[in-house]
C-alpha cells in the first residue's frame, strides 16, 4: 500500500511540475482520477448495467428527447469549430507545419484555452449518445468500436488540457468539431421521423469522412517527427496513435457495414432475377399459351367431353369447330364449362362463341 500511495505522490509531482499552471484548477483537471473513474464507469454501464435494467422492459421511444439532443449538440460542436478556429487555425496565425504551445496569458491564447477545456466536456456530454442506444435497446449500436471510441477520449483529452492547451494538437479538435456538426445533423434527421429519410442517403459518407479526418490528423501530427519543432514529442505519439487506432476501427466498421450489406443486396437481386427467369421459362413451355385463338390450358384445351360441333361427333370425341380448330374449349355447348371459360378466364375469342350460339339454334 505505501508503494502505490508513493507511486500516486509521484504522479502528482510530475503533474504540479510539468501541467499548465492555468488549468490546474479548473473542474476535473487537477488529477487524471475522476476522469478516469467516469469513464470507466460509462463503460460499465452501458455494457452491464444498462442491459441488464432494460432486459425485462420495454424499449424507450424518446423521440422529442433524441431531436432537442442532436439539436444542442450541433450548435455545441459549432460554437466549437468556431472556437477553436478564431483562436488560431482560421485566423492565420497557427501554423499548420508547426505550432508550438503558447503558455501566455494573451486573452486570444486563454480564449483557445477555454476552447480546449470545452472540447473535453463535450467528451461526457456525447456518453449520452451511448446511454439513448441503451434505453431504445438498440444493442447492435453498442458496438465495441462506439463504447472505445467514446469510453476513450475524455482521458485522451484530459492529458491535452492538463499539459498542452493549445498549439499543435488542437487540429484535432478542429477536425472533430466539424466532423460532429455533420455527425449530429445526421442524426437530427433521423430523429425527426420517416418522412426525413429520403434525405439521409449520405450515411456511409459520414462515416468515409471520419476515416479522411483520422487520415489528416495522423498525416498533421506525425510530420513533426521529421520537422524541428517546439512540441512535445509525447504528445505527437499520442495524438498519431489514437488516430491510427481509431481509422482502422472505423474501416473495419465500414468494411462489415457496407461492403456486407452491398453483397447482400447483390446476392438478393441475382436470386429474384434468376426465380424471374425461371418463371419466364415455364411461361415459354406451355403454360398459358394460344393458337389460333384457341384457348389452352397446359398446351391443350382437351375437350374431349362429348364435344360437339354443328351437332355431329368428331373423332376420338374431341370437338370440331367450323375455323378447323381441334381439341376446341367449347364443351357441352351452352353449359357452365363455357361460362367458366369465357366469364372467368375470359379468354375465348368473341366469335367462337357466335358460331357456338348459332349452331345451337340450328
Amino acid at each position: 500500500m505505501a508503494l502505490i500511495m508513493k507511486y500516486i505522490d509521484s504522479i502528482h509531482h510530475y503533474m504540479d511540475k510539468y501541467s499548465d499552471p492555468r488549468t490546474r484548477d479548473w473542474p476535473l483537471m487537477s488529477s487524471p482520477l475522476p476522469t478516469l473513474a467516469l469513464c470507466l464507469g460509462y463503460v460499465y454501464l452501458v455494457k452491464v448495467v444498462g442491459p441488464r435494467l432494460m432486459e425485462n422492459r420495454k424499449p424507450f421511444q424518446l423521440k422529442n428527447t433524441l431531436i432537442v439532443y442532436n439539436f444542442v449538440q450541433v450548435v455545441f460542436s459549432a460554437w466549437l469549430f468556431y472556437e477553436i478556429g478564431i483562436s488560431g487555425w482560421l485566423t492565420g496565425h497557427y501554423n499548420f507545419r508547426c505550432q508550438p504551445v503558447d503558455y501566455s496569458n494573451h486573452p486570444k491564447t486563454l480564449r483557445m484555452v477555454h476552447a480546449c477545456w470545452w472540447y473535453y466536456f463535450s467528451k461526457f456530454t456525447e456518453f449520452f449518445d451511448t446511454f439513448f442506444f441503451v434505453m431504445r435497446k438498440k444493442t447492435s449500436q453498442v458496438s465495441t468500436l462506439h463504447v472505445i471510441h467514446h469510453g476513450c477520449m475524455p482521458m485522451s483529452v484530459w492529458f491535452g488540457v492538463k499539459f498542452t492547451p493549445g498549439g499543435h494538437s488542437t487540429f484535432f479538435g478542429l477536425l472533430n468539431t466539424f466532423v460532429h456538426i455533420v455527425m449530429y445533423t445526421y442524426y437530427l434527421f433521423s430523429a425527426l421521423g420517416p418522412q426525413f429519410q429520403k434525405y439521409l442517403w449520405w450515411k456511409k459518407y459520414l462515416t468515409s469522412l471520419q476515416m479522411v479526418q483520422f487520415v489528416a490528423i495522423m498525416v498533421h501530427a506525425f510530420q513533426l517527427l521529421f520537422i524541428d519543432c517546439n512540441y512535445p514529442k509525447a504528445f505527437v505519439w499520442w495524438i498519431g496513435m489514437h488516430a491510427v487506432m481509431f481509422f482502422f476501427l472505423f474501416n473495419e466498421f465500414y468494411q462489415n457495414t457496407y461492403k456486407a450489406n452491398k453483397a447482400r443486396a447483390q446476392a438478393a437481386r441475382d436470386r429474384r432475377e434468376a426465380a424471374a427467369a425461371a418463371a419466364a421459362l415455364a411461361l415459354a413451355n406451355g403454360n398459358g399459351t394460344t393458337s389460333n385463338g384457341s384457348v389452352t390450358s397446359n398446351g391443350t384445351a382437351n375437350g374431349t367431353a362429348n364435344g360437339t360441333a354443328n351437332g355431329h361427333h368428331g373423332k376420338n370425341g374431341s370437338a370440331v369447330h367450323s375455323n378447323g380448330t381441334t381439341n376446341g374449349s367449347l364443351l357441352n355447348g351452352g353449359s357452365s364449362n363455357k361460362a367458366a371459360d369465357y366469364y372467368v378466364r375470359g379468354d375465348l375469342p368473341a366469335e367462337i362463341e357466335i358460331t357456338q350460339r348459332r349452331t345451337q339454334n340450328q
